[in-house]
């Protein structure tokens, strides 16, 4: 099997393209999805450093990426939700790190996969999951969004701000993005009522009351200056910070839920959801991709594609 694959921890340096890597198993409740796209994440880099190996059991060589769009190759024999020739999407991320999405074939458990969106390209799906699954959860579980909130995104240009603004608009939210000026006009088309410049100074100075809900995707100084930018601390989520439940906030760990991607798809369709893609590199490309990642000032998404 072709794809991108490292033998150690470490840099960019460690990836290499092989064509010798072994088909994986299709144990009874995965799917073997034919890649199509795969979205690169900061986690990916992040993994590859060996930054998650006290969390997950790690088996080299390691194939990076959690996010994938392709077509069902085979299923497991307890698979009932997907058939072969199906499209998909999904967050595979696996209970152990070794079989990534940046390869020809990946094998998920039915439970991170969805139907793909018919609106969405393979590459705009293959973006989605995990940045989207990240925004869709923080704000419908732990800051409980709703009708009428006025709702802090930070980083609102970022992968997940970008998805965390359009949910929280089609959840009937007020939203204020934090951004570079540049990015103003970016941030107003997705339905930013107001937009604040992060480089002007603490955002709690910025506002004109405090929201009712902020969402946190910065960490350090800008979290340390959440409880006075909110009416509630415990509606301060980060999903960078674990900091801050001891604010008494709440930290998210994006986790698999097919359920979710399933809502994420249907906004899609209704045209409440888009998903930029800043650029996308061919497979062999990759390590591009992870430096472009790593340089954190991504408009919209990075993907690699194989079809």
């Amino acid at each position: 099997m072709r794809g991108m694959a490292y033998d150690r921890f470490g840099d960019d340096d460690v990836l290499a393209l092989r064509d010798d890597l072994p088909e994986p198993p299709v144990g009874p409740d995965v799917v073997l999805v034919r890649v199509h796209a795969a979205g690169v994440n900061p986690v990916d880099l992040g993994i590859r450093a060996g930054g998650l190996a006290n969390f997950f059991p790690h088996n080299f060589p390691i194939i990076p990426g959690w996010d994938v769009a392709g077509v069902v190759e085979a299923v497991g024999p307890a698979v009932v939700a997907f058939a072969p020739g199906d499209e998909v999407f999904g967050y595979v991320r696996r209970d152990d790190v070794q079989w990534g999405t940046a390869a020809e074939l990946v094998p998920a458990p039915q439970r991170c996969l969805a139907h793909k969106p018919a609106s969405l390209s393979f590459a705009e799906a293959g973006a989605l999951p995990l940045a989207g699954l990240t925004a869709y959860q923080a704000l419908t579980e732990a800051l409980d969004v709703g009708e009428g909130d006025r709702v802090l995104v930070h980083r609102a240009s970022g992968g997940v701000g970008f998805n965390a603004v359009q949910i929280a608009v089609a959840l009937g939210a007020h939203v204020i993005g934090t951004a570079s000026p540049r990015n103003h006009g970016f941030l107003r088309d997705a339905g930013c009522a107001e937009v604040i410049d992060y480089s002007a100074g603490p955002i709690s100075a910025q506002l004109s009351e405090p929201v009712d809900a902020v969402l946190d995707l910065v960490g350090g100084a800008t979290l340390a200056d959440a409880p006075k930018q909110v009416r509630d601390v415990s509606r301060i989520a980060s999903v960078v910070d674990p900091a801050v439940n001891g604010m008494g906030g709440r930290y998210v760990f994006v986790r698999p839920e097919q359920h979710d991607l399933e809502e994420l798809g249907r906004m899609a369709d209704a045209g409440q959801l888009r998903v930029p893609i800043a650029k996308a590199f061919p497979l062999e490309d990759l390590v591009a991709a992870h430096r472009l990642v790593g340089e954190g000032h991504v408009r919209g998404k990075v993907v690699v594609t194989l079809r």
